[in-house]
């Protein structure tokens, strides 16, 4: 399987894939997600492929001070197979040839299987809360 950054022409699989995998939410755009990433430049969209059919992905960014990672997904039929491992492992390679040394990520409470797959690739729990709030 190969690896690579995705573009503009991915979005509607990458988008298909984080609904088969319920990333997505109605308060967010993932095409808007999806173009913001792959427009900037401490961004980037990284896509695994079998074939021509996308199977993974992760979006990945830096903001001069850490690195952060979102929308890993893996075909849900293909789960259990190492792909997530690579795609975080695709996403640490990004930001450490950038000079990052620590990635966060956020994962939903309710969400204890994605919770035990990051423990598993020694992820630890900041015990931090994010507090958010919307510019629009």
């Amino acid at each position: 399987m190969d690896a690579r950054e995705l573009v503009g022409a991915d979005v509607a699989g990458a988008v298909a894939l984080w609904e088969a995998c319920g990333l997505t939410r109605p308060w967010n755009d993932p095409v808007a997600d999806f173009r913001r990433a792959i427009a900037g430049t401490t961004s980037a969209v990284l896509g695994l492929f079998d074939g021509d059919e996308l199977v993974a992905t992760a979006m990945v960014g830096e903001d001069g001070h850490r690195g952060w990672m979102y929308y890993l997904a893996v075909d849900p039929s293909l789960r259990r197979g190492g792909l997530g491992r690579r795609m975080v492992e695709e996403a640490e390679a990004w930001l450490w040839v950038r000079g990052v040394v620590k990635v966060n990520l956020m994962v939903r409470h309710d969400n204890a299987a994605a919770v035990a797959f990051y423990e598993h690739l020694e992820y630890e729990d900041q015990q931090t809360t994010v507090l958010a709030r919307w510019l629009t």
